[in-house]
This record gives C-alpha cells, sequence and structure tokens, in this order.
C-alpha cells in the first residue's frame, strides 16, 4: 500500500485504487461500468473509490492530448533560465501567464528553472526569446535547447514505485 497526504486528510492506496488509477492513466474516459470490470468491481463502488481520489487529490482532473505539430508549433525547447532571486515571485507570475511558456520547472543545478517553450517556426522562436522571455522580471540570463523529436511524454505515474 502507498500513503499519500492531502491537506486535509491522508488517503491509503490499496491495490484497487492504484488499478483505478492506471486504467484511468491509459483511458480517462472509459466508463464506470468497463473501469469497474477491469478491476472487478461493479459501477457504483467503482464510482465511489474514484470520487475519493478526487476528493483527495490524487487525481487532480482529466485533460485532452494534442498533438502540437498539428496545431504548427513544430519548435519545441528546453529553456534554461538564471534568474536574480529577488524577482523570482514576479518571473513566476510572468510565466504562469504567458501563453507560449508550455511548462515551468524550478531546478536545482546551474539554472533556475527549465521552460518548455513551443513555437510556429525557429523566427518566431527567436522573436520570442529576444523580444519577449529576455525582458520578464529577473532574467539574468538563459541558455535553450531545441528538442529535435519528443522521445516520451506522459509516462504512467502509476508504473513508478
Amino acid at each position: 500500500m502507498t500513503t499519500l497526504e492531502n491537506k486535509s486528510s491522508t488517503k491509503v492506496l490499496d491495490t484497487l485504487d492504484r488499478k483505478i488509477l492506471q486504467c484511468l492513466e491509459h483511458d480517462g474516459r472509459i466508463s464506470f461500468a468497463t473501469l469497474g470490470e477491469h478491476i472487478g468491481l461493479s459501477k457504483t463502488p467503482c464510482w465511489n473509490r474514484v470520487n475519493d481520489l478526487i476528493k483527495h487529490g490524487i487525481i487532480e482532473g482529466y485533460s485532452t492530448r494534442i498533438d502540437p505539430a498539428k496545431l504548427g508549433l513544430t519548435i519545441r525547447a528546453l529553456v534554461h533560465v538564471v534568474v536574480d532571486f529577488s524577482f523570482y515571485q514576479a518571473f513566476e507570475a510572468a510565466i504562469i501567464a504567458h501563453p507560449n511558456v508550455r511548462s515551468c520547472q524550478a531546478v536545482t543545478g546551474d539554472y533556475d528553472y527549465v521552460l518548455e517553450i513551443l513555437a510556429t517556426d525557429i523566427h518566431a522562436f527567436d522573436r520570442l526569446l529576444r523580444e519577449n522571455l529576455s525582458q520578464l522580471p529577473g532574467v539574468e540570463r538563459f541558455n535553450t535547447a531545441i528538442s529535435t523529436r519528443l522521445v516520451k511524454s506522459n509516462g504512467p505515474y502509476t508504473a513508478m514505485d
């Protein structure tokens, strides 16, 4: 069993909870009846368990995966950013609001943040770096790596021990 803590309480995940999470990671649109069949429960107990996982914040929501290339976003870059620490709150607020930043992680090491940026082409990406990202609060410098291809994305959490 795995114990996960929430703001209000602790939830102990049993084997059925882990099976539910594994099925939902594979197909978030699965019906409760089908999900129940996969894990050996009827529809209502299965629904109750999913709602309990939602209540405890283990399931954060549902979304649709979109192919960025089909939207014309052919450049994927990782931008490593160094920020003057006295500006970190303003930087993070600007990043959260920025429509071109797909993700941002605070990291240890030589850089403070790693951004995932999507752009339509290399010229749009260059413009974004020079005219926009370089002007964000506290940015001292950045280093960029352009992705040549995505090898793996959205790996399952339930496969991890």
